[in-house]
């Protein structure tokens, strides 16, 4: 009788165990990496809307991904890595099916976007890479260094090839601030008669570059020209210019509405487009093809996509980051 009932105890032991087992796998084969996305829902982040290049980003990222049949969320960083950081766990909790994000800086941006992936959410970044692969599945950005050999060319033409000039450049922590200021120097460079008195940083921002512009000018009376590496810091110089009544030519780069209608009326007088909302479109098509395909990607991860030279021969054609017929 003992032994029948140690049997007995036995056997439920063991099959207590094996359903137990049974239940740790499900739960393990869930939460996994490889786990398909509960969810239809694409997370969309960049920095501030107040931009119009990133309010471009969100507003194509967002049509096409609902055209695509996915609900969307849109969220903003502020250039804040900590606060982007935050945003990528709300994505991961609400288990997004994929994130499109401009990122909120090369090095800063890593830990975060590896974190997705290892929770089974693929990132796709836009106009901005990180200084690693093969955490994000995709890095979609404008040729920053062909858009600044444009850029730089035509600054030099509008220069004559000689005269004082200032460089205003992006955050230091963004990979483009300094391709965009190589490119520029890989032209201007060149020009024996063209002497930088100034370069200074205006952390993309207008206000920065208006103020930083002014001191410049003061400092350098027969500054003859102002290259900016976006269209924000541009439009931040060329108010400078304005209010000291001074004649001095302002190029940028991103092909903002603003900077191309006032290239329309022979204010700033050009600018390089980056093609703001192809590349999101690009992103969402290649992260819904990623998704349907079982996890892989149609294209390599690093994609360069050409920029346009705006001047006042093209511009009446530009309309929202792009040039048309």
């Amino acid at each position: 009788m003992k032994r029948a009932l140690l049997a007995t105890g036995a056997a439920a032991v063991l099959a207590l165990a094996a359903c137990s087992s049974g239940n740790d796998n499900e739960a393990s084969s869930g939460g996994g990496s490889s786990a398909a996305p509960a969810s239809k829902l694409m997370v969309i982040i960049t920095p501030s809307p107040d931009n119009v290049f990133f309010k471009a980003e969100q507003d194509a990222a967002s049509a096409q991904a609902k055209k695509l049949g996915y609900e969307t969320l849109v969220l903003s960083h502020d250039d804040d890595p900590t606060k982007q950081s935050q945003e990528i766990d709300t994505a991961i909790s609400r288990k997004a099916a994929a994130i499109v994000l401009d990122n909120a800086g090369a090095d800063a941006s890593v830990a975060a976007v590896q974190r997705a992936k290892d929770a089974g959410i693929p990132t796709f970044l836009v106009d901005r890479e990180i200084n690693k692969t093969g955490v994000a599945v995709a890095q979609i950005v404008s040729n920053n260094a062909q858009g600044a050999g444009l850029g730089g060319q035509e600054f030099a033409k509008l220069m004559d090839g000689k005269g004082e000039y200032a460089e205003l450049t992006g955050k230091p922590t963004d990979t483009n601030a300094g391709v965009r200021s190589q490119g520029y120097h890989g032209v201007l460079d060149q020009y024996p008669n063209l002497k930088m008195v100034a370069q200074q940083s205006a952390n993309w921002d207008q206000a920065e570059a208006l103020s930083k512009t002014q001191t410049i000018l003061q400092a350098h009376p027969n500054i003859k020209g102002i290259i900016a590496g976006n269209d924000t810091m541009a439009l931040g110089a060329y108010a400078a210019v304005q209010a000291a009544k001074k004649n001095v030519l302002v190029v940028g780069f991103d092909g903002s509405p603003d900077v191309v209608s006032s290239i329309m009326k022979d204010g700033i007088k050009a600018t390089v487009l980056q093609p703001a909302s192809k590349i999101s479109e690009m992103a969402v098509d290649q992260a819904d093809a990623y998704i349907k395909a079982g996890n892989k990607a149609s294209q390599p991860e690093k994609q360069s996509i050409d920029c346009v030279l705006v001047n006042k021969d093209n511009a009446p054609q530009v309309k929202d980051f792009a040039v048309g017929s």
